[in-house]
């Protein structure tokens, strides 16, 4: 940090000196016009000594970010040099002092920039990733745009050094010929606008364009070659065809519907896809026992001196199924078909970028929107095959409990089912290679693992699954503890909880040659293009979240990207995220973490409110937990929030709404919120950080104010 004041500190020093001494007066248009005479008779008695301290000169001067100083100077090398001989020199000794300029800036202020503007400049870095070469040259060839200024604010974003010179370069060769030709006819110019006539400048902009343009007209090439293998149907049967009836499909044909457009939803299982069937309805559904019959447990915490509660695991499983098919009906077949949504039932198969086969019949369409979603990831444990194992999809299917359970992960499925079947009274034992809930914060994960160990759960963490094996009737999982110590854990059932893959096989893409991540997702763009423009992906599919509510987020922009992006395209808004995870405590969490604050070098501030404090939760017997709010320094603005406790999943909408719309803490703290309710947590949260940012001097200028008012009596 100390080297940074003393570059500072230099080049405060050198533009001091250089107003001091009014060094300006010397590049000026007069001024060149009446020593042109005397350069040019220098230059020809020792020419590489005056070109070495002309771009010394040119250097030091661009180097300094001296506004004008460049144009005169530019001037200045052909009125000297000539044109042969002055564009080379200036070219070159222009970027070099550019680049100076661009990096003092970077290494001066970019990180502090970086870090309080983060946010906002993710999509510019990304950008500058991606085609900084590009917006660079553009910007070098027109005019209007201030050399030095362009320089120091590429300093601030995270484009390559060499990228900036060589762009730079090229750029500036234009514009470099233009005021070095004008240099050599010096006696014409009584002004520098002079140089550019309107023609001239649309001419440099029309240059600058060109590489877009360029740039434009190969994509075009190479989309027309990607499609030319494939014969386009001379009128379509469909405007949309979707695959898949998880939330990502049932939206975007539901989309489609309600825009009057023809959608045909095609569907290999079940509607609703895994969230109704296998992922948030049924795990929701058993916690809610699990969570009675805990509360039943502890009913003397609330003045309840007996309580005896029985249930039957079986009647427990069919209520789950029993909500299922409650829920169903808003997924149904029935319910699509009197939308307007047309629903096959089969395997898709997308043969052209038009054209999907379903049971034999051939379906035409302007587009296609994927929305197959995920699988859950079966760990290739050798043994795993010949014993009692169950995925989150499968589970749901037990009639009996097993007395001994292991649930193999501790991602959020993970801790929720082991929570729910330990106090359905299995032996849970969670066995995790790493830590539990890698995503969230320390303090958010400790208060989950206390609860888990208090439930009963032996947690295993830093605990690798080796094999499975069968002895007698029974069944062992062999793990590696941390001191490497293989453990033989039996069990009646083995819960595999270790994540979800996407389905990505099996339905055409790789006859059409759409590449997949390294997440095996579904290439897409910005607008959730594939490599085919008109086909979409959604959902977990695409990525990069692999929640309902961003399943749904995503279809909108597919569906309406794929009816109505003749007229315009929407790029994807991923910038306010909420998730929850409903163990008990629930984490609720939107935005950044403290974790991924530090990682990405973001400043912030942590404004703690403990739930021991609200009311409501002392009278709910659920005083435990916090609301952390991350703010930018000194400043009300929201980066993330993060909710620890009961209800922290409904909470967490007030932090939610209020970073979507650019509301801060102060905001929270002058809206009403009721009395005694949860929602207070929020509001409170608010006024801890109002109080430890009230200005000190205001505060005693506030007391002497009182001590006056007594005084008078």
């Amino acid at each position: 940090m100390k080297y940074r004041w003393w570059v500072l500190i230099l080049f405060g020093l050198l533009i001091g000196l250089y107003f001091s001494f009014d060094l300006g007066r010397f590049l000026t248009l007069d001024t060149l016009k009446d020593q042109r005479d005397a350069l040019q008779q220098a230059y020809r008695e020792e020419p590489l000594l005056v070109i070495g301290i002309y771009a010394l000169t040119y250097i030091v001067l661009t180097a300094l970010s001296l506004p004008g100083s460049a144009t005169i100077m530019t001037l200045t090398g052909g009125a000297m040099l000539g044109l042969w001989v002055g564009v080379p020199v200036v070219l070159i000794s222009s970027t070099i002092g550019a680049t100076l300029a661009f990096w003092t800036a970077r290494y001066v202020l970019r990180d502090a920039v970086q870090r309080r503007f983060s946010d906002r400049l993710k999509t510019i870095n990304k950008g500058l990733e991606r085609d900084g070469a590009f917006y660079l040259f553009t910007l070098r060839m027109v005019p209007a745009v201030p050399f030095f200024l362009l320089n120091l604010l590429m300093g601030l974003t995270t484009i390559r050094s060499s990228t900036f010179f060589w762009a730079s370069l090229a750029g500036m060769f234009a514009g470099t010929t233009v005021y070095v030709n004008a240099g050599t006819q010096l006696a014409a110019i009584t002004h520098v606008s002079d140089i550019l006539s309107p023609a001239l400048i649309a001419s440099l902009v029309a240059l600058a364009l060109f590489p877009w343009l360029a740039r434009w007209g190969i994509g075009l090439i190479k989309i027309r070659r990607l499609y030319a293998r494939w014969t386009k149907p001379a009128q379509f049967d469909r405007n949309l065809i979707v695959i898949g009836a998880g939330a990502a499909g049932l939206v975007s044909a539901y989309i489609a519907a309600i825009t009057r457009a023809r959608v045909t939803l095609i569907e290999s299982h079940k509607m609703g896809g895994d969230c109704l069937n296998y992922g948030c309805v049924p795990s929701k559904a058993l916690i809610r026992t699990a969570t009675f019959l805990q509360q039943a447990k502890n009913a003397q915490s609330l003045g309840i001196t007996q309580t005896h509660v029985q249930y039957d695991f079986a009647a427990v499983m069919e209520r789950v199924r029993r909500v299922i098919r409650t829920i169903e009906p808003h997924d149904s077949v029935e319910r699509y078909t009197q939308l307007g949504v047309e629903v096959l039932h089969g395997k898709a198969n997308i043969t052209s970028p038009w054209s999907v086969a379903v049971d034999g019949q051939t379906l035409t369409t302007r587009a296609i929107v994927i929305a197959t979603g995920a699988r859950p990831f079966v760990p290739q444990i050798p043994g795993l095959e010949s014993v009692r194992y169950y995925t989150s999809d499968t589970i749901w299917s037990l009639t009996e409990r097993p007395e001994r359970l292991i649930v193999l992960g501790g991602g959020p499925l993970g801790c929720e089912l082991a929570q729910a079947f330990v106090r359905l009274g299995c032996q849970v034992t969670q066995v995790e290679r790493g830590d539990l809930m890698q995503r969230e914060d320390a303090d958010a994960v400790a208060l989950v693992k206390a609860a888990l160990r208090a439930d009963g759960i032996i947690l295993m963490m830093q605990t690798e699954a080796l094999r499975c094996e069968s002895e007698d009737g029974a069944q062992y999982l062999i793990v590696r503890g941390k001191d490497g110590a293989e453990i033989k854990l039996p069990f009646d059932a083995l819960l595999c909880a270790v994540g979800r893959v996407p389905r990505t096989e099996g339905f055409g893409l790789e006859e059409l040659g759409i590449p997949l991540s390294s997440q095996r997702t579904i290439e897409t763009n910005d607008w959730l293009q594939t490599i085919y423009p008109n086909i979409y992906v959604c959902g977990d599919a695409a990525g990069p979240y692999q929640f309902t509510h961003t399943a749904a987020h995503q279809a909108w922009y597919a569906a309406v990207n794929a009816l109505f992006g003749a007229i315009k395209h929407f790029k994807v808004d991923y910038s306010v995220i909420p998730w929850a995870t409903f163990t008990d405590p629930e984490v609720a969490r939107v935005g950044l973490s403290e974790n991924e604050a530090k990682a990405r070098g973001i400043a912030f501030e942590v404004t703690r409110f403990n739930l021991a404090d609200l009311d409501r939760a002392i009278t709910d017997e659920a005083a435990h937990g916090f609301v952390k709010v991350l703010t930018a320094p000194g400043k009300g603005r929201i980066l993330g929030a993060c909710i620890v406790g009961a209800h922290a999943s409904d909470l967490l909408a007030e932090f939610v709404l209020a970073m979507k719309h650019g509301l801060g803490l102060n905001k929270i703290l002058s809206t009403i919120h009721t009395y005694p309710t949860w929602p207070e947590a929020n509001k409170y949260a608010a006024g801890e950080w109002k109080r430890a940012h009230v200005p000190q001097w205001l505060l005693r200028w506030v007391e002497r104010y009182h001590e006056r008012k007594r005084e008078k009596g």
